[in-house]
């Protein structure tokens, strides 16, 4: 318990210096901004000039009348001193009010006095800064100042955001704790830490006496989806702090492109903290589907990995020359890094040119086929409309009258089976036809009315669907029956 008095003056600590002394005043009492010693036999006690101490009401530092009683000019030499402003910059909890109350609450005879953390072998007058060890003695933490466990920040300081005093450069010098300099804190056991120190609102006590919630966001991409670090309060002067974001060991191994998609898809979460959408589709110009569990990036995020594309290591200079069956062996990985609008900045069909472009040689002969089966999807790039209507027509193709053969001149009779065709693909259909060709002979109003319905249509499930589409050629006079 005697130990504990010994803190009612350490509000000195961190080197918290006074300006203002004059020169005559030796180096090593300018240093120290008042030399204690050599006033010993004026002063029978620390509170004598310090009386803030015991009473939080009276100042703690005493006016500059007070020297001047002595330090007139003809006594002793003038000295210019100013007390401080107001309290000490520092992240401190400590208030020696504070303290001495709980020692008189404690142990009210106790003989300790301020020397006991504020004199050089407990020997009065001889002041210095507050001893750091001090404190630990008190408060039974046996480690040194920076061994400390993290867990234990918080019993002598405020939280960085508390300490308002302190400039940006205050924080940049705050030293480094042992805990901090371990191989694999930056990595995964600061996180951990975060975590197991948080308290009932979130806060991790620890972390909050040197961090603010714009450190974590330097590198976090998540930074607003995870709990702890919005629960820290936002503070600038947090930045002071430099924090790289490094790359994971994992990250190196020499097949890590190749197999990054894999991971990205089993555990989408583990990509969050450094990617953002953005990020990924540096490379990923069709947006895989892992990259949509990633946040978007935006404020109150960090800008996350820099990712630079390079060309892949199978894609040496001819591969340009030889991409074509590699693509159509595997084509989904192709779609990782390209769209089908790059292929058809060299593919995009040409009639003009002799070379066969996107299509093999002789495609030309059997694209009809082709086109029937949906081999590929042809509106993909050409305006089937207009493209092969064209063609078509230049051909001598097109039809002449309702009836003709003309775009269906490989099937003659073609008209005797154009519902089955209409059926499987309509889509081929309506690239040259519209509606009104159909009701000239399939309407139930006029024309030639012949029945379009094929075998077995069911007419009441089609009009409980989409009605809209009987009246097309009924009109609202919708037939019960088929």
């Amino acid at each position: 318990m005697s130990r504990c008095v010994g803190l009612l003056a350490v509000v000195l600590m961190l080197g918290v210096q006074q300006p203002g002394w004059s020169q005559s005043i030796s180096a090593e009492a300018s240093r120290e901004g008042f030399d204690h010693w050599q006033h010993r036999r004026l002063f029978p006690n620390c509170t004598s000039c310090h009386a803030g101490v015991l009473d939080r009401k009276r100042a703690l530092w005493p006016p500059p009348s007070a020297c001047a009683d002595c330090h007139d000019g003809s006594i002793e030499d003038k000295v210019d001193w100013r007390p401080p402003p107001g309290p000490p910059a520092t992240n401190l909890r400590f208030t020696h009010g504070g303290h001495a109350k709980a020692v008189r609450e404690t142990s009210a005879d106790s003989a300790v006095a301020c020397e006991a953390c504020h004199s050089a072998g407990g020997e009065r007058m001889r002041v210095k800064l507050a001893v750091v060890q001090s404190c630990f003695d008190c408060h039974g933490i046996r480690a040194g100042h920076l061994s400390a466990p993290d867990t234990s920040c918080a019993t002598c300081h405020v939280t960085l955001a508390q300490a308002t005093r302190l400039t940006r450069r205050d924080v940049a010098d705050f030293p480094v704790p042992e805990s901090h300099k371990q191989p694999r804190f930056a990595f995964d056991l600061h996180g951990r830490l975060a975590q197991e120190g948080a308290v009932k609102n979130g806060v991790s006590a620890a972390c909050a006496t040197c961090h603010a919630r714009d450190f974590c966001t330097e590198c976090h991409v998540n930074a607003p989806e995870v709990s702890v670090i919005q629960a820290l309060a936002p503070d600038p002067r947090s930045t002071a702090h430099e924090a790289e974001l490094r790359a994971p060991a994992t990250h190196s191994e020499p097949d890590f492109l190749l197999k990054h998609g894999g991971a990205a898809r089993k555990s989408p979460e583990a990509c969050v903290t450094c990617h953002t959408q953005e990020s990924c589709m540096t490379c990923h110009v069709g947006k895989a589907p892992a990259v949509s569990v990633l946040p978007v990036a935006g404020p109150g995020r960090g800008i996350g990995a820099v990712i630079r594309r390079r060309r892949p290591a199978s894609h040496g200079s001819d591969f340009s020359d030889i991409h074509g069956p590699v693509a159509d062996a595997r084509p989904q990985s192709c779609e990782g890094c390209h769209v089908r609008p790059q292929c058809l900045d060299c593919h995009r069909p040409n009639v003009a040119d002799a070379t066969p472009g996107y299509h093999p040689a002789g495609f030309l002969s059997r694209h009809p086929a082709s086109a029937y089966s949906r081999e590929t999807t042809c509106s993909d790039c050409h305006n089937s409309g207009q493209f092969c209507a064209d063609c078509h027509v230049k051909a001598g193709l097109s039809a002449q009258g309702q009836l003709n053969a003309g775009y269906h001149d490989a099937k003659q009779d073609f008209l005797l089976g154009h519902g089955q065709a209409a059926r499987q693909n309509l889509e081929s259909c309506v690239a040259c036809h519209a509606e009104r060709d159909c009701l000239t002979c399939h309407s139930a109003l006029t024309g030639r009315r012949f029945n379009p319905h094929g075998p077995g249509f069911d007419p009441a499930t089609l009009q409980q669907k989409n009605s809209q589409a009987c009246t097309v050629c009924h009109g609202g006079a919708i037939p019960e029956g088929d």
